[in-house]
């Protein structure tokens, strides 16, 4: 706007300049040759619009001339018309030079805000009754209308709405004590079908893989649960509760077992395997990584590669859960030292081959 108005106080200015030379006669036969032109227009076009620009200019040229002469003059708007845009013209003027006065209560400090969401997030359960007490215990002074108003703002419902559990979040909770078991198939260069039993932790993520058979009975996943137990002990493990799911390889002797050693079964939906989402992954991965990329002969050599893989993934391979750090491995200290970044050597491991690869510094 300021741009189009000085360009228009430019060219008013010249066309000043313009009728400084001329006569008053030429100056009157010009106005009612203009003004004869104003009347053809009014009567072909309707009501016109008017920019901020167009007011102000005609607010400033015509606001000196008295109110008795306007009311003699042709124009597209009521004097008066004219006259209200000269105020606010002025009104605009002296808001400029004004500054504003903010009304009501300062704003919450950007932190505190901050802490409020944080506080409503990792604890479903709170209201904000609740979320100022927790601000007042911290020294902290905001009124509970003010929690209100920040959790309204930000779209959290009240602690009622937020309260129910779901399956994602009752697995989060519980990772340090769950286990997760399943059974899965490959096949030999022969076409026979071998079946493979794993079990993988949810916290730390290590897997076990437990046995292979070309014909799994129920007394062979009884066995292979002993095995599980005798484990488990010798790692002082801390789970409580395994996830399967309802085949029927799974006994009532098989959970029972587990039961008296204090683990207790959770059974996944009917085709639902989202309920058992962690083992369906690690499966995907064995799958992708090994199976896909190797030719088993038979059931010895599939558990020698299963082996393989096992140690491979739980001493070497990272994980995005755990910060790319291994299931049994953590991750090493950083190097700062830009002598020693600039002259790296690391040498490479292979397994089964060269179909895993492990990468470590020379020593």
């Amino acid at each position: 706007m300021l741009l189009r108005l000085a360009y228009l106080a430019a060219t008013n200015t010249f066309a000043l300049l313009r009728l400084l030379p001329m006569s008053d006669r030429d100056k009157d036969i010009e106005i009612l040759a203009l003004r004869h032109q104003l009347l053809v227009l009014q009567r072909r076009i309707g009501k016109p619009t008017f920019t901020d620009t167009d007011r102000a200019v005609l607010a400033g040229l015509l606001h000196h001339l008295p109110t008795d002469k306007l009311q003699h003059l042709l124009l597209l708007v009521r004097p008066d018309t004219i006259l209200r845009w000269h105020r606010d013209l002025l009104k605009r003027r002296h808001a400029a030079t004004c500054v504003p006065k903010r009304r009501g209560r300062p704003p919450t400090i950007r932190s505190i805000r901050a802490l409020v969401l944080r506080l409503a997030r990792e604890n479903a359960s709170w209201g904000y009754r609740r979320i100022h007490g927790e601000l007042a215990a911290l020294g902290i002074t905001v009124a509970a209308s003010t929690v209100w108003e920040i959790l309204r703002e930000h779209g959290i419902p009240p602690a009622p709405e937020r309260q129910s559990t779901t399956w994602v979040d009752f697995l989060h909770g519980q990772a340090e004590a769950l286990l997760a078991c399943d059974l899965f198939e490959t096949r030999t260069l022969t076409g026979a079908r071998l079946y493979v039993f794993a079990v993988i932790e949810h916290s730390t993520r290590r897997v076990r893989i437990l046995g292979s058979t070309a014909h799994p009975t129920a007394e062979w996943i009884v066995q292979l649960g002993r095995n599980l137990l005798m484990d488990l002990d010798d790692a002082n493990s801390r789970a409580r509760f395994l996830i399967r799911d309802r085949d029927s390889k799974f006994t009532a002797a098989f959970d029972a077992m587990l039961a008296d050693a204090g683990l207790k079964i959770v059974t996944t939906g009917i085709q639902i395997p989202r309920m058992n989402s962690i083992m369906e992954r690690w499966i995907q991965t064995c799958r992708r990584e090994l199976l896909d990329h190797t030719l088993i002969w038979n059931q010895i050599h599939l558990l020698h590669a299963l082996r393989e893989f096992e140690s491979f993934y739980n001493w070497h391979r990272p994980h995005r859960t755990l910060k790319q750090a291994a299931p049994l491995r953590p991750l090493p200290a950083p190097i700062n030292e830009p002598g020693k970044i600039g002259h790296l050597e690391v040498r490479r491991r292979d397994r089964l081959g060269g179909t895993l690869h492990e990468y470590q510094h020379a020593a």
